[in-house]
């Protein structure tokens, strides 16, 4: 879940870098939610056995 949450994010992150260039921080607010969800998934999914 938090894989694909990341992806998502990541995208959504690019997509709006390229067509709001100058968005300001909110733009760069997603990418950091993306990586702490991707840091999420892979904590969680040793875990889950």
């Amino acid at each position: 879940m938090y894989l694909i949450l990341a992806i998502v994010l990541f995208v959504i992150w690019i997509g709006s870098f390229l067509v709001f260039k100058t968005a300001g921080i909110l733009i760069h607010l997603l990418i950091v939610f993306a990586i702490l969800s991707l840091i999420m998934h892979f904590i969680a999914g040793r875990r889950a056995v």
